[in-house]
């Protein structure tokens, strides 16, 4: 399934200068593309380039890990509580680890977890979900429907609002939050937003966009499909709305979407594609774009504000949509 688009030598003059320093960095550090590798060896090479691009770790209210019974084996969670939060009721938020449905895990996206904590006062809940190829699809969806049935089951316990929960994700997490909302309408188990950040929707990966910024950006088409032919069990998976959540039937009544969009990324058209269906199926939509900045900008803390900042605004926008459930409840 791999595809192998035609590209120019990309043009880097309209990159924001965040944009531009991250991908010098990678080319000083000139690593092999994870595709060249197997997945343990492109787990490795993530892990190991973090602290090159995120920064320090914010202080939280606090941070607890625990293990629940999981579909299939036990799973674990890291669970913050923001500075502000209060300690019963609170608004939560699952938050789902982009990399590919490959690679990722707790420590890789823990800045993120921290922003949206304090800036929202809020619990987030971060689940070390099974990865592909041990796990092909639909082990991640079911294990991030076996979170949010936990977090729901057990809000008082966690100290949450049952009624209060959010879900987001970037990436390929974004991918998984955005099947998890439809999800949660099948299952009547309401989410009151679904923050994603650059999220993947369509396995086909065909959108333009892979063809524009195929290679020179960072996330190459390439590596993207060795991403998605390791998640897939077949050719069959790839038209499932569960993976492309793009193709589902029909979306309405999901949860209120923020959809942060970068403009030099190959799941630009993609993203922009789903908040164009979420509108078109009356569901309200925050769509941000960030023109100059490259897939997976808000893991480069270290390198400027753009990352804390779509953090700010999709936080921003949740409340948003909180208002706006509130006074429609009210009237």
């Amino acid at each position: 399934m791999t595809t192998s688009p035609l590209t120019a030598a990309p043009n880097l003059s309209a990159l924001d200068p965040q944009a531009l320093h991250v991908l010098d960095l990678g080319r000083r550090v000139n690593g092999p593309p994870f595709e060249t590798g197997t997945p343990e060896q492109a787990r490795r090479a993530y892990v190991n380039g973090l602290s090159d691009l995120q920064g320090d770790r914010e202080p939280v209210g606090s941070v607890t890990e625990r293990t629940i019974a999981g579909p299939g084996d036990a799973l674990r969670l890291r669970i913050y509580r923001g500075q502000g939060a209060p300690d019963a009721d609170a608004p939560a938020l699952l938050y789902l680890h982009g990399g590919g449905w490959v690679i990722g895990n707790l420590e890789s996206h823990d800045e993120i977890c921290r922003w949206f904590a304090n800036i929202a006062a809020c619990v987030v809940v971060s689940p070390d979900y099974r990865l592909a190829p041990e796990h092909k699809f639909p082990a991640a969806v079911e294990d991030c429907r076996a979170v949010l049935s936990f977090m729901q089951d057990h809000a008082a316990d966690l100290g949450i609002n049952a009624k209060r929960v959010a879900v987001a994700g970037d990436s390929a997490g974004g991918n998984l939050a955005t099947v998890l909302s439809l999800v949660a309408r099948e299952d009547k188990h309401p989410l009151t937003a679904q923050l994603l950040l650059y999220p993947n929707t369509d396995a086909a990966q065909t959108a333009d966009s892979y063809r524009r910024f195929a290679v020179g950006f960072g996330l190459t088409a390439t590596t993207m499909a060795w991403f998605r032919d390791h998640y897939v069990r077949d050719a069959a998976d790839v038209g499932d709305w569960r993976v492309s959540p793009l193709k589902a039937e029909s979306l309405v009544g999901v949860a209120p979407a923020f959809v942060a969009i970068a403009g030099h990324d190959i799941l630009t058209d993609e993203g922009e594609a789903y908040a164009k269906r979420l509108l078109n199926a009356g569901v309200p939509v925050v769509l941000e774009r960030w023109p100059g900045l490259i897939h997976g900008f808000v893991s480069m803390g270290r390198h400027g504000r753009a990352s804390r900042q779509a953090v700010e605004a999709a936080v921003a926008a949740w409340r948003g949509f909180d208002r706006a459930l509130a006074k429609d409840q009210a009237d």
